[in-house]
């Protein structure tokens, strides 16, 4: 029986190397565990601080989407401010929140504490003797302007002032009424009447007043003060001027006088408004006459700056109106905006001081908080047992002053920050005041007090869009074909000396590049664009013409430059032709073009502004192709060799190698090189910031500039308000393009994986 040999044992030499092959396998496995570890973290912490910017970003854009909130503060009776107990018709506010004003019927003019209806100051006005009040108005906030109507005809006017002095550098605020026309009242109707509606305004020439009398007169009444720097008096020059009277018998109800001394606006009692052209008083003419369509009107008011007035019905229903001038220059009330209704008929319109914004009240209680160029409902709510009578909101928006029916007086904080944003003033055609129509427009800031901020994204976005699709339109050809050429067609040699030098390009700053289009670039092409035009036909003209005549030369003489070499011999022609188009642009425009093609393209309807897209194009195209070529010159260069090698066995030439393999082979690649050069583009910032001339237009005129959401904010975040509408608005704009950057990376990169998939099993 055959005996099994024994297994011979390991020798004792080994047993070393085993446990250090054993020691290696157990560090390679930590550093594999390690680096699995350090990747994820490293992947997670890329996410988690994308995810921050985003909550930072919607962090500060987030309160543009809150509405208005009202907080009680106190109430008390208006008995304890004032011993009268005649009704209040009229209310108001200082900008410190500290000092109310109540104007009563009977004349009486009390200043109060706000915060404990504490009597500061008790003025009565000097009302006519043997009339009675009849009619109240007041002009814009900021003007703080009242009008008595009396039942004699007569007017007084006044003028409520918060002074403010310093003493022991503390502050203190002195309430004072003044008389701007004179302490006397003023005659406006010579034949006596009573006057059933009063409005006055500030104007650049004076002070204009409007009244309605009860046989339903209407009457101008124009004021010029004149001082004496001499004897410190003051001479009144007054001027009083009929107006049409309203057709059909009706009777005016409302009225108000724009701070142009232009425009009349009344209201009657047939559910109608007329205006009135009082330009020139001489020819004073009753312009138009539109059905309200929403009820009696039960209160009307001019909003700042009196671009647009405010309308409330009897039906609780609030619109507004603007002025719009027509091709003949004149102009006419436009119905723009319907905002929720309140539940019982309007009694009462307060405008904010320096915003397209307002207060409205009803019969039944209800406070109504709105904005114009939004188009917001930002607040309905009860406040008052009784009906709201007056309304007074303070300068800063921040407090305001409520008194019902029953002369109950509450105080409240107001919560209102940002009402002028809304998805429609960003996102759609806004009708703003002074427009012939709705239009997409930004102009954030103007050095106007009642400036109607314009806040559309949509010109920004579009020339974010129309920079980014010029820029790649230069430069996605250039550096996909020259990659591809550099790749595969050229000699390793030359491709060592080629793709140095044009990925050093993408070291070259922005700003410098910005700075050369801007100052050299943008001229040049003005005054040699027959030369651009003919660089475009001629280039890739002469490349074929020189291909085609190298083709015919004897093989001896091609032998002279080795395969791969043919880019160098094109250089002397490309060159002679640039220098030749330049050369010959001054005479083209002679020949063609009556000397000037600028002028020639203003002729035919053409804008061509000297910073537009095609500098940008140029100059930002420049900047994009290295991106794109170092990426996609990679994706082909790293084809393997054995398809291409493949093909060419099989007797394909090389052109019809690179179509079928090289090019789908290589397409994530080169799809990737595009989507970031792409994204380049997108957020680029001083290019377009110097060479685009930061015009904020709709259109994708290549003659015409544009401005980029990245250089919008780059201009104007330095200059803005911190936690202002504007400085939100901007960190929206932020948010919008890096949303806009992230939806296109994750669509490239899915479409990149479909083309890796599909293409893998070459």
């Amino acid at each position: 029986m055959q005996k099994t040999p024994p297994v011979a044992s390991e020798p004792e030499s080994l047993m070393p190397q085993a446990q250090q092959r054993a020691k290696l396998r157990r560090t390679r496995k930590l550093k594999d565990r390690f680096s699995h570890w350090g990747v994820a973290t490293a992947g997670i912490a890329v996410v988690g601080a994308l995810g921050l910017i985003f909550f930072y970003l919607f962090s500060e854009v987030m309160p543009l989407l809150k509405g208005a909130k009202v907080t009680p503060v106190t109430q008390y009776s208006s008995t304890q401010v004032t011993e009268m107990t005649s009704p209040t018709v009229y209310q108001t506010l200082e900008r410190y929140e500290q000092i109310g004003a109540n104007y009563s019927e009977s004349g009486q003019v009390q200043f109060f504490q706000v915060a404990s209806g504490e009597p500061l100051l008790n003025v009565q006005l000097p009302a006519p003797a043997d009339a009675e009040f009849s009619a109240m108005g007041y002009g814009t906030p900021t003007d703080a302007l009242i009008a008595y109507g009396y039942s004699n005809g007569q007017v007084v006017v006044a003028q409520h002032v918060y002074n403010l002095s310093y003493p022991n550098d503390q502050r203190k605020i002195t309430p004072e009424l003044k008389y701007p026309l004179g302490a006397a009242p003023i005659t406006l109707d010579q034949q006596g009447q009573s006057l059933t509606a009063v409005a006055i305004q500030k104007t650049a020439r004076g002070y204009a007043l409007v009244a309605a009398t009860a046989d339903n007169r209407l009457l101008l009444g124009s004021y010029t003060t004149q001082s004496n720097i001499m004897t410190g008096e003051t001479s009144i020059r007054s001027q009083v001027y009929p107006l049409p009277a309203l057709p059909n018998g009706a009777t005016p109800r409302f009225a108000q006088v724009d701070a142009g001394a232009s425009h009349v606006i009344v209201a009657d009692n047939q559910a109608q408004l007329h205006v009135y052209d009082i330009s020139n008083p001489q020819q004073i003419s009753l312009t138009e006459t539109i059905p309200t369509e929403r009820g009696q009107t039960t209160a009307l008011q001019f909003l700042v700056a009196t671009g647009s007035v405010v309308m409330g019905t009897d039906s609780g229903s609030v619109s507004q109106w603007l002025l719009v001038r027509d091709s003949q220059n004149i102009y006419h009330l436009q119905h723009v905006r319907e905002f929720e209704s309140l539940p019982a008929a309007v009694t009462t319109i307060a405008p904010e001081y320096s915003r397209r914004g307002f207060l409205v009240g009803d019969s039944s209680g209800h406070l109504g908080i709105y904005y114009g160029t939004s188009s917001r409902t930002l607040l309905v709510k009860k406040v008052a047992k009784k009906g709201i009578a007056q309304l007074a909101i303070s300068p800063i928006n921040g407090r305001l002053i409520i008194t019902d029916s029953g002369n109950h007086i509450q105080v409240v904080d107001v919560w209102n920050q940002h009402p002028e944003i809304s998805f429609s003033s960003l996102w759609q055609k806004v009708w703003y005041e002074g427009r012939s129509q709705p239009e997409y427009i930004w102009q954030a800031s103007s050095g106007g007090d009642t400036f109607e901020a314009k806040m559309s994204l949509i010109p920004l976005s579009v020339g974010t869009l129309k920079a980014a699709f010029f820029a790649m339109l230069f430069a996605m050809p250039l550096g996909v074909m020259g990659a591809l050429y550099t790749a595969y067609f050229m000699t390793p040699k030359l491709r060592g000396v080629v793709k140095p030098s044009i990925e050093i390009m993408e070291a070259l700053p922005t700003v410098i590049l910005g700075f050369l289009a801007g100052l050299w670039l943008a001229p040049f092409l003005e005054s040699h664009l027959p030369a651009i035009f003919s660089l475009l036909v001629f280039i890739p003209l002469i490349m074929l013409v020189v291909g085609f005549l190298w083709f015919l030369l004897p093989s001896s003489v091609r032998s002279f430059a080795p395969e791969g070499w043919e880019a160098a011999i094109l250089v002397l022609p490309i060159i002679l032709t640039g220098w030749l188009c330049v050369s010959l642009s001054p005479h083209i425009e002679v020949w063609f073009f009556d000397g000037s093609l600028r002028q020639w393209f203003t002729n035919h309807g053409i804008t061509y502004d000297q910073r537009n897209a095609l500098v940008v194009g140029i100059a930002m195209g420049f900047a994009v192709i290295p991106t794109i070529f170092s990426i996609a010159e990679d994706a082909v260069f790293n084809v393997p060799r054995h398809l291409t090698q493949g093909s060419l066995a099989l007797g394909a030439t090389r052109w019809q190698t690179v179509i079928g393999v090289v090019l789908p082979t290589a397409s994530p690649g080169i799809f990737s090189a595009v989507m970031m050069g792409f994204g380049r583009a997108v957020g680029e910032t001083m290019i377009v910031l110097m060479a685009t001339g930061n015009s904020p237009l709709v259109n994708f005129n290549i003659f015409e500039g544009m401005r980029t959401l990245s250089a919008n904010i780059a201009v104007e975040l330095p200059e803005t308000a911190v936690g202002s509408s504007h400085f939100r608005v901007l960190f929206l704009a932020a948010l919008v393009l890096l949303t806009l950057t992230f939806i296109v990376n994750t669509c490239a990169e899915i479409i990149r994986q479909r083309l890796r998939k599909r293409y893998s099993n070459l």
